[in-house]
């Protein structure tokens, strides 16, 4: 990936934090590598480098900057934002799947050979599959040693290391201190209640969280999700155990409490929480499209910063979507409530509580013994398996959407059809469309909110020709979605505008 060096020197001159993820600033007579937005003095021309990711940075022999912890960055807003190799393996490496599958299993579910996905990202990245895995273990062991109380051995395995000293290695190499050295320096706030992880998610500014707040809280399910306040709660379902998080947006950050039953899925959910909240995208660029549209200007001056509510499980999203066919947020909630009690969720099988291997170490935190700030138990959304079995009185519904469900859950359970962020969005998107009952609104929604398209639109959306009407733009679905081709390639986030002008 070539970087224009003016320009990345101008950021960091200026400590530009919307460019904080998207490149980092090596500098050679430190050793040390930093986000753009570091405080410290701007350092020589002469003396810098940059690079597209951190893994370059530390496969070139730098180490972390200890005061701006460019690790903790927000991700490039191009991970997000491409449909292309790249940008879905770098979305299945902040998922975890390297650790979990190997670099075969990541080089699998994209159709290449390992060799040649090695050789695609090294070009595009300056490091390979392996690399940018470790870069964020040591990301995920930094937060562990400083965030609990678990065993050096016990975080090492946790945060995907083969070894005791391979996990040692990477923390002087990365950090230039030993994970002792790391947890004795951590400053007595920075530890939490028993079994709770606190973390500080960063996202680039603007961010509107009175809208991210409002659509959640309007579609929340008993047992699922929740609005505390400006807290929202949710339980989910992760590759090795179960969990519950609580966002709470502030200034610069998103704070994160996380309660995991096994803290491998630390990446993971921290993964599904930015993409969630949809704290990596770039809403200058967004702002500054959307806004240069007359009809679109003053809101977008209102509200900066307004992202698009995603999810972190693509099933349930894909499920939310079939039961909210043409009728109100009203009426779905009630289907979909009617649903979670017939799957008996409080009570349904985490397969994923599985207690680890007898060849691994044990990674369950401690149980909490403070339960003052828990409110109602929330868990995941069903496994698709157990929604495919319900019998026809669970559903409330006509036959013909419970088919649709039906036939939705059979393809996931399967593998027939994959409804995360790493999917191909063209062939998610036709997949859907083979489905009994789903047609381009099903798709398309479900392909902006669970697959992570920026560039969805839905021109016979009844709430979108609402806010088409309210704001002055054509709201007939042919003359809106023409309408639409100029606020490419960011039209979801164009929808989400029209939907709070209606």
């Amino acid at each position: 990936m070539e970087l224009d060096f003016e320009r990345c020197y101008r950021a960091v001159d200026s400590r530009d934090q919307r460019f904080d993820g998207c490149f980092y600033t090596a500098v050679r007579t430190t050793g040390i590598y930093c986000r753009p937005s570091c405080p410290a003095v701007t350092p020589k021309r002469q003396n810098v480098t940059f690079y597209p990711s951190a893994a370059a940075s530390q496969r070139a022999g730098y180490r972390a900057c200890r005061r701006c912890r460019p690790d903790a960055a927000p991700g490039s807003p191009e991970w997000d934002m491409r449909a292309d190799t790249i940008g879905r393996a770098m979305r299945l490496i902040g998922d975890g799947v390297v650790d979990r599958e190997g670099v075969a299993g990541l080089a699998s579910r994209l159709g290449y050979t390992e060799r040649h996905l090695n050789r695609m990202l090294t070009a595009e990245l300056g490091a390979g599959p392996l690399a940018l895995a470790r870069a964020q273990r040591a990301q995920t062991a930094r937060i562990l040693v400083e965030t609990t109380d678990l065993g050096l051995a016990d975080i090492a395995f946790a945060a995907g290391f083969g070894s005791v000293r391979q996990f040692n290695d990477t923390m002087l190499e990365v950090y230039a201190v030993s994970p002792s050295q790391l947890r004795n320096q951590r400053p007595a706030a920075a530890r939490g209640e028993a079994g709770v992880i606190n973390l500080r998610l960063a996202y680039r500014p603007p961010l509107h969280a009175g809208s991210l707040l409002e659509f959640l809280g309007a579609r929340t399910l008993p047992g699922v999700d929740e609005l505390c306040g400006d807290t929202y709660r949710r339980g989910m379902v992760l590759p090795h155990g179960s969990a519950t998080v609580a966002l709470k947006p502030a200034e610069r950050w998103v704070f994160a409490t996380l309660r995991l039953s096994d803290v491998r899925d630390l990446a993971p959910a921290v993964a599904r929480c930015r993409r969630l909240f949809d704290l990596d995208a770039d809403p200058v660029a967004v702002d500054g499209m959307l806004g240069a549209e007359g009809a679109l200007r003053e809101v977008v001056r209102g509200e900066p910063g307004v992202r698009v509510p995603r999810a972190v499980d693509g099933f349930e999203m894909a499920v939310r979507a079939v039961v909210g066919q043409q009728v109100s947020v009203a009426g779905a909630r009630t289907t979909l409530g009617r649903i979670l009690r017939a799957a008996a969720i409080v009570d349904s099988p985490v397969a994923l509580e599985e207690g680890p291997s007898p060849a691994s170490r044990p990674t369950a935190l401690p149980t909490p013994t403070d339960t003052t700030a828990a409110t109602t138990a929330l868990t995941g959304f069903p496994p698709a398996s157990a929604i495919a079995a319900l019998p026809d009185s669970a559903f409330g519904m006509p036959a013909t959407r419970r088919t649709t469900i039906r036939a939705l859950a059979t393809a996931v359970a399967d593998g027939k059809l994959d409804l995360e962020p790493g999917a191909d969005r063209t062939e998610t998107t036709a997949r859907l469309m083979e489905l009994p009952g789903i047609g381009p609104w099903t798709a398309g929604y479900v392909a902006m909110r669970a697959v992570g398209d920026p560039d969805v639109f839905l021109e016979t959306d009844l709430a979108a020709r609402r806010g088409a009407a309210a704001l002055g733009l054509p709201d007939t679905p042919r003359e809106l979605a023409e309408h639409a081709e100029r606020w490419r390639p960011w039209r979801s986030y164009a929808l989400i505008r029209l939907w709070r002008a209606a």
